[in-house]
């Protein structure tokens, strides 16, 4: 009934339809108390015993279809009349998610424990009435066999599941709250059973004037409820934790309008395949990933970057599923699909990350494993110091002191404090398009004191362009070396060399076809055109093609370098012949976010593969001290490594195939959403816009993370240091304080909930 993350990974592959692959339902403990394990149907966990969490997940709506109420079989697209009866069709209502039907249940039994519970509640209080008219209808020892009946449904089936889960914990050892409980409440109900039934077993200090034994049913009963109440208020607070992916569920539309020859059809999203036309009208959400190849508009992207400005697009800009349209209709070519679009990918990564384990939870899952026997313990010693030295009737006050230890003691809440605050916590973050990979990165952004920075499409906009096309010697004109540069960088993926073939087209340059191309990583590429060997990129690439640039030649790419542009040099069968001068625009944000960085602590450098007075250039304009230029892509690598040895924490921020080795030695990878595929692949966190302001939002975010889940340790941990001493009698001789095991109940069962509430109190918190 399990199957791991690896294999929910593996599984989505086979599919690209719009439903998720676990979109038959994925379910796993909200205390993960096995790791990432997920459970394919419903029930509790087996380690815990709590009740297992469904998964949500980005999967077809059915509230769009319709039914007949008669013929429950007959499903169509739209309304109208069944062919069967005639009657008119209805919509379909989507089924309940399986939380909604937990907390439905939990509330059902609970509202069923509660009606027979006041009741002995009252029968049990009313022996503090002096001359107890309930004594006048009936003897006591009537009274205690109508509470043992009414106390037989709340045992027995509204709170049933705790002794379920409390046998299945003793017998495979999983030690959890249900064991408390069930030992707790179960020991009340059957020492008034076994009272009633044999009460000359008893001494006398067990009695009352009556002869009865005093029973505990009103105590067992209302533990089991209070409990139960418990579990209600955390279902329902459960539901919250995850509320941000059901945010970003509700921006996957069900509807599509295709174009086919011209004319225009409604589709159901699962229709949509990769190469499709599709109408996007104002106000529509964007259906999948995709191209603008007919029209302009604005496109209000917030619910994905977490920025709140409409961003303008053209023809040829990207366009994402979830997204709202603006005002103005366009045609779009549909590129990712189903699993494979943004929306969906963001969704899948924020439930593995919210499934994953922070460090920090190492401390909760070591103290749990001893907490269950420590407090069986403590409870056995607080029957034998009352029972010895404790007031008459001593076995009284032991056995209540005994049970009020172990209802007190909550295991649970030290269990949820660090998962409730990840989950609210990723889920936040990709709602200001901050992507958590796994909760490892969340714990240790907050203590990087290091940042390394990328140039080209971090720092800057990534969206190059030329400016200048140069030509040495008198050898080819400069049609001929745009000709050149061009075909050459044809068959290149990198940013500069599409700004290079788009400005070719712009041109009308001829483009020739490319053959031997071959990509030298941190220095340029090579193939042959027309029959001659070319070389295109850095000063080390000359090397590399053993091409000798002149001083004067070196001076002239100088004068633009030093304005902060990267000058790519192009050699012609070993011989440097050209040159083309490259601007990307500095990102707006970039500045103030190096600021805020600085302003933490956190010590900024910038690496790139450009040359030195081009990345001098960058570094006055953004004030950053420490720069190193002409980095190849295990220079970079061995930076990361000399920092790590220096006891640095190190995060490294990049964009390009040649950062993804530093992304994944740092100790917290930052890819720029807007990056390759394999720089993403190797972080450990993802920024969708793709700026450095995306930096801070997750700094802060794990700063707020960090401090809600050790508030949350801290409330756990001293609720239970306080609790169980207070339980089992230690303020008594001072201060003649008992708790009374149905207070323990009602403070058990709200301790839980508290760390649910604190953790939610993250969704109010700004992280911009």
């Amino acid at each position: 009934t399990t199957k791991t993350t690896d294999e929910k990974k593996k599984s989505g592959k086979k599919s690209s339809k719009h439903a998720n692959p676990a979109s038959a339902g994925v379910y796993y403990c909200p205390m993960h108390c096995e790791g990432d394990k997920t459970y394919d149907k419903p029930g509790d966990c087996p380690v815990c015993g709590m009740d297992l969490v469904e998964e949500q997940n980005l999967s077809a709506p059915s509230g769009d279809q319709w039914t007949c109420p008669m013929h429950p079989e007959i499903v169509k697209e739209e309304s109208g009349a069944c062919p069967i009866c005639g009657m008119d069709l209805v919509p379909m209502q989507p089924d309940l998610s399986s939380e909604e039907k937990t907390y439905k249940n939990l509330l059902n039994k609970f509202w069923i424990a509660l009606a027979f519970t006041l009741p002995i509640f009252l029968i049990a209080m009313s022996e503090m009435i002096p001359n107890n008219p309930l004594y006048d209808v009936m003897e006591q020892k009537w009274w205690n066999w109508i509470q043992f009946g009414l106390s037989i449904p709340v045992v027995f089936y509204a709170t049933w599941m705790f002794f379920e889960r409390a046998y299945r914990s003793v017998k495979t050892w999983n030690l959890n709250m249900f064991t408390l409980i069930g030992i707790g409440a179960g020991v009340a109900w059957l020492f008034s059973v076994f009272g009633m039934l044999f009460p000359d077993f008893f001494p006398e200090q067990f009695k009352t004037e009556s002869g009865a034994v005093h029973v505990y049913f009103e105590a067992a009963a209302v533990i089991l409820t209070l409990v139960l109440m418990g579990q209600v208020l955390e279902a329902r607070a459960h539901s919250k934790t995850n509320s941000a992916v059901k945010e970003l569920l509700k921006l996957a539309p069900n509807k599509a309008v295709r174009v086919v020859d011209g004319n225009e059809e409604e589709v159901s999203i699962d229709q949509i395949e990769k190469g499709d036309v599709l109408r996007v009208k104002p106000g529509d959400k964007i259906p999948v990933d995709g191209v603008i190849t007919e029209g302009n508009t604005t496109v209000d992207e917030s619910m994905i970057s977490g920025e709140p400005i409409p961003v303008d697009k053209a023809e040829e800009d990207k366009v994402s599923s979830g997204t709202i349209n603006g005002n103005q209709s366009f045609l779009m070519k549909a590129e990712k699909v189903g699993s494979d679009t943004l929306l969906s990918q963001i969704i899948h990564m924020v439930n593995d990350a919210s499934h994953s384990r922070a460090p920090i939870q190492k401390l909760a899952d070591t103290v749990s494993g001893y907490f269950v026997p420590v407090v069986v313990i403590i409870s056995l010693i607080t029957f034998a110091v009352w029972a010895i030295w404790g007031p008459e009737p001593a076995y009284v006050y032991a056995l209540v002191n005994a049970i009020a230890v172990l209802i007190i003691a909550c295991p649970c809440a030290l269990g949820l404090a660090t998962p409730m605050s990840i989950m609210v916590g990723v889920g936040k973050g990709a709602q200001n398009g901050v992507l958590i990979k796994n909760a490892e990165a969340l714990e240790k952004m907050d203590k990087v004191t290091t940042l390394i920075v990328d140039k080209t499409g971090t720092i800057t906009e990534g969206k190059p362009t030329v400016e200048k096309i140069g030509v040495f010697g008198s050898h080819f004109s400069e049609t001929e070396i745009l000709k050149f540069i061009a075909s050459l960088n044809s068959s290149s993926e990198h940013p500069l060399a599409e700004a290079t073939v788009k400005y070719g087209k712009e041109q009308k340059a001829e483009i020739s076809k490319t053959q031997n191309f071959s990509a030298v990583t941190g220095k340029g590429v090579e193939g042959t055109v027309d029959g001659k060997k070319l070389d295109l990129g850095n000063a080390k690439m000359m090397e590399h093609a053993n091409a000798n640039i002149s001083s004067d030649m070196e001076a002239e790419a100088q004068s633009f370098q030093k304005q902060g542009k990267t000058v790519s040099y192009l050699a012609v069968d070993g011989e440097v012949s050209g040159y083309v001068v490259i601007g990307d625009k500095i990102k707006e944000t970039s500045a103030k976010a190096i600021k805020e960085l600085q302003d933490k602590g956190i010590a900024v450098i910038m690496l790139t593969g450009d040359n030195h007075d081009t990345a001098q250039a960058v570094a006055s304009e953004l004030n950053l001290a420490d720069f190193k230029a002409g980095m190849l892509p295990e220079d970079k690598l061995e930076e990361v490594k000399k920092l790590q040895e220096e006891e640095k924490v190190v995060a490294m921020a990049g964009d390009g195939i040649n950062d993804a080795p530093a992304l994944a030695k740092s100790d917290v990878g930052i890819a720029m959403g807007t990056g390759t595929d394999v720089a993403i692949e190797s972080a450990m966190i993802t920024l969708v816009k793709g700026d450095l302001h995306g930096i801070v939002k997750a700094h802060n975010l794990s700063d707020a993370v960090m401090k809600n889940i050790k508030e949350n340790l801290f409330f756990a941990l001293i609720y239970n240091t306080l609790g169980v001493p207070i339980a089992a009698g230690v303020l008594f001789p001072f201060f003649g304080i008992l708790l009374s095991p149905m207070i323990a109940a009602l403070a058990m069962s709200f301790s839980s909930v508290s760390v649910i509430a604190n953790a939610l109190r993250l969704r109010t918190k700004s992280i911009d």
